[in-house]
């Protein structure tokens, strides 16, 4: 058993989980006018750029990789990342034929983020939203995306587990269940309170292992649960990460 959780460790700790199907880092950006006449932005001209001091001296765009990357609409912005820079700065394209640049802002410690961006004549100023951000994981492209490949994955490693080891296929019933009940958990409340994709990657583990023998603790040991919650998540988020890249830039 220790040899199990040792290699979970050294898998969250040396793996980009980020870069599969956990919720991932992102910031909503809404736009507030100072300006007589309210210009649209220009999404293909766009972009944030990554810093990594507060003056922004050392920059890289976010670019597009798998599923990271700016997103606009003429009225808005949204974007998810792997993992952004320690310091970000907004360059917006406007149709008025001005392209305006923020402040150099923090990257908040948290997975979701929320900003107003002042629209100015000639800049922008991006502040952290007092506002709340309504946000409903249920919603989410990349949430169902998610709980999909997780299923098909998580219930075809849970077949393999069951019959190499002989036990009772009925299990998979409580696998099935367990990845219901913690796909909205980890996307609609851990993914606003956590700061780390991995403590998701954990919950999932420890929390399917215990439904799993809750619900079949006179068909498999506690032991041999959290044996198969391990094989399962293992498998989902090692061949999910590769999945997940592939068809992530068709959600948005």
């Amino acid at each position: 058993m220790k040899k199990f959780l040792f290699l979970a460790v050294l898998i969250v700790t040396n793996t980009a989980l980020w870069a599969g199907i956990a919720p991932k880092p992102e910031m909503d950006f809404t736009l507030v006018y100072q300006t007589e006449n309210k210009p649209t932005i220009r999404p293909a001209t766009s972009e944030q750029i990554q810093c990594q001091d507060n003056q922004c001296l050392q920059s890289d765009p976010l670019g597009e990789y798998g599923i990271q990357k700016l997103y606009c609409k003429p009225d808005g912005c949204f974007s998810i990342a792997y993992e952004y820079g320690p310091f970000q700065q907004l360059v917006l394209d406007f149709s008025d034929g001005i392209k305006r640049s923020s402040n150099v802002f923090h990257t908040p410690n948290k997975l979701r983020n929320s900003f107003t961006v002042l629209v100015r004549e000639k800049d922008l100023i991006v502040e952290p939203s007092v506002k709340p951000q309504n946000f409903n994981a249920l919603l989410r492209a990349d949430a169902w995306m998610s709980l999909m490949i997780i299923l098909l994955l998580e219930i075809f490693a849970a077949w393999a587990y069951l019959k190499y080891t002989g036990k009772s296929y009925r299990i998979l019933y409580a696998v099935v269940l367990a990845n219901l009940i913690s796909m909205p958990i980890s996307w609609q409340i851990l993914g606003t309170l956590v700061t780390e994709p991995w403590f998701i990657w954990f919950f999932c583990l420890i929390f399917e292992a215990l439904l799993i023998w809750i619900f079949n603790h006179k068909r498999i040991t506690a032991r041999d649960s959290l044996e198969l919650s391990f094989a399962i998540n293992v498998t989902s988020y090692s061949v999910g990460m590769i999945l997940s890249f592939l068809i992530a830039p068709y959600l948005f």
